[in-house]
């Protein structure tokens, strides 16, 4: 069976979130020392106390050090968890009166209109009470039968909880092609903890229906542009965000799919647009009367890691992806087997050319590094490892580079903190060309300072900044 979406989109079925087990009864024994006279029952009270104190202070311990948990000992500086704690909470949005492209009359070449329900994971900075209970996700993927694999992950957010006191950037979150929204927790909750509120679209991607990608197709970049407009306006009315500051991250398809949102302009002419039945996505592609419709306000930043689009999609054409301004960050592998890198990522950089842009390539790195930490239920088989994990690299690596590089493009062109440049301009492209000539005594650990004649990447260790390139753009009117 091929998973590749693009070129051979098959009945892959996301199942919403599992339902938590019922909570067993108690036994008769254990009813009727409860309940009656019985000398022991005092002291199983207190002992339940006890243990329950004990529980408590576990749980909040294991809510404070489950991020430092996924950070790895040879992280580089930025990847590790900022000062707030998170809390997490689901929205449900509607947009009302969308084209239902699912159930497109190809006799009458007309598409009906239905009510679009969209539920969004929302992280932001907390303030988290002792002996709070941390979030534990779960959700399922499609095993290689068709049939959902369910999984969890342990969280460090406590949903619910109370939001810290401020404005903070908004960013939006949109998952690949049958991916889960938990299942990019490992970046949600860290870029909260740094003072983002991070929003994840459950987008509901169909594959039983041969109409299914057709759908992504259209619905990839509106679902971004309709949720980020509704929470510029309801969380900035409710106070916890600056809608002025706004930043998008796509995995895969919602690669596609933040790269449209930002401005690339859709090819009328080429491949993705006739995909799509009754030309319902080329009123939104160049020169079309709803082409405003798709991008999003206030946008100071985009992240695409692993974008879908080129290829035999030929999304935006030659020239589609130079429409896109704002600072641009690519991330891909340049081994990746379902979206070709060389008309992937690599044509994208070189096509933004309106834009401040950065690729960082994982050389010999595959398609799959939007997604981790493998959870266990997923290490059984090899089809669902490969949801999350690359042959080659490391997953647990994959994260940790990815947070630190995300982290300075963010706080560098959402924040504006210039000191974050540094992480990223004047690197050597060939991570592994950096030299340091260490003094003696210098700590095995040490992080590179970036600075003289110190060409190691900055943040990272000597000796791990390895197998990476990073390469940058600057904007034209900048040149």
């Amino acid at each position: 069976m091929n998973r590749c979406a693009i070129c051979a989109p098959n009945p892959l079925n996301r199942r919403p979130i599992l339902k938590p087990a019922k909570r067993q009864p108690l036994s008769g024994e254990a009813r009727r020392c409860g309940a009656t006279g019985h000398q022991g029952t005092a002291v199983n009270t207190k002992l339940l106390q006890i243990s329950s104190t004990l529980l408590l202070a576990l749980t909040a311990t294991l809510a404070a050090s489950a991020d430092q948990a996924r950070t790895a000992i040879d992280a580089p500086e930025l990847a590790r968890p900022g000062k707030f704690a998170v809390g997490v909470r689901t929205l449900t949005l509607i947009d009302r009166n969308v084209i239902d492209v699912l159930h497109f009359d190809t006799a009458r070449g007309t598409a009906p209109r239905h009510d679009r329900t969209l539920r969004v994971d929302l992280w932001y900075p907390a303030t988290v009470p002792p002996g709070a209970r941390a979030e534990i996700y779960r959700d399922s993927l499609s095993g290689e039968d068709g049939k959902p694999v369910a999984f969890e992950l342990p969280g460090s957010a406590v949903r619910g909880a109370r939001p810290a006191a401020g404005r903070f950037p908004l960013i939006i979150v949109s998952h690949g092609h049958g991916n889960a929204t938990v299942a990019m927790s490992w970046l949600t909750e860290n870029l909260a903890s740094k003072g983002y509120v991070v929003a994840a679209i459950r987008h509901l991607d169909p594959y039983s229906n041969p109409a299914g990608f057709p759908e992504v197709l259209l619905r990839r970049p509106l679902d971004i542009g309709f949720v980020a407009q509704s929470l510029q306006d309801s969380l900035s009315s409710e106070g916890l965000i600056d809608a002025s500051r706004t930043a998008l991250i796509g995995y895969s398809m919602g690669g596609y799919g933040v790269l449209t949102a930002a401005g690339a302009a859709l090819d009328p002419d080429g491949p993705a647009c006739a995909l799509v039945p009754g030309g319902l996505l080329k009123p939104y592609a160049q020169g079309g009367p709803l082409q405003k419709d798709v991008r999003v306000r206030h946008l100071k930043a985009v992240v695409a890691i692993s974008p879908a689009g080129g290829g035999p999609l030929a999304a935006w054409g030659a020239a589609g992806i130079g429409a896109i301004s704002a600072p641009l960050m690519l991330i891909s592998g340049d081994h990746d087997h379902t979206i070709d890198y060389t008309s992937g990522a690599r044509a994208f950089f070189d096509s933004a050319v309106n834009a401040p842009r950065y690729l960082l390539t994982f050389k010999g790195g595959g398609h799959h590094l939007g997604l981790g930490p493998t959870p266990a239920q997923m290490r059984h088989r090899l089809w669902d490892l490969d949801w999350f994990e690359d042959p080659v690299w490391r997953q647990d690596r994959v994260i940790d580079i990815n947070l630190h590089m995300i982290t300075a493009f963010l706080d560098r062109y959402v924040r504006g903190e210039a000191s974050k440049a540094s992480y990223l301009d004047g690197l050597v492209p060939d991570s592994s060309s950096g030299t340091w000539k260490q003094a003696p005594g210098t700590p095995w650990a040490a992080i590179s300072p970036g600075t003289g004649d110190i060409t190691v990447w900055k943040g990272f260790q000597r000796n791990y900044a390895e197998g990476l390139e990073l390469l940058r753009g600057e904007a034209a009117l900048n040149r």
